[in-house]
């Protein structure tokens, strides 16, 4: 009886240490929604760079957040070009919608390359034309 109590002991610190390592690995950049992206957008004085990780396809139709940068692989983009030069600088990430995960590739690579202030529009394009939010067609 005190080896299975111990054995479950053992494994419950095993499960807790594996997941609570887990959760520090995915948690490089922040999740926001549309109306923090507009707010951002709207503050002058932000410094903050928009970039959309969707194919060309999901442009097409549903269009681009105005000024975003578009990324032509979000896998495999070249972090010392695309991205500013300043790590300090806020990034946002957007994709197509809450499903789509693309946008959160892109951001982790930012975050792999040194940036502090990284964000994922989790809404993504979809999201943002269903509150209104104006677009740019390509």
């Amino acid at each position: 009886m005190k080896n299975k109590t111990i054995a479950a002991l053992l494994l419950s610190f095993v499960s807790l240490f594996a997941s609570s390592a887990f959760a520090a690995e995915k948690e490089t950049f922040s999740l926001i929604h549309v109306k923090d992206l507009s707010t951002l957008l709207s503050d002058k004085a932000a410094k903050v760079a928009v970039y959309d990780a969707n194919n060309a396809e999901t442009r097409k139709h549903d269009g681009v957040i105005p000024g975003a940068k578009l990324l032509t692989d979000y896998k495999k983009y070249d972090v010392a070009k695309v991205l500013p030069s300043d790590k300090d600088t806020k990034l946002v990430f957007y994709c197509a919608n809450t499903k789509c995960m693309a946008s959160h590739e892109a951001a982790k690579r930012a975050t792999e390359a040194g940036y502090k202030d990284v964000a994922v529009m989790s809404d993504g394009i979809q999201g943002w034309v269903k509150a209104g939010q104006p677009t740019q067609k390509l």
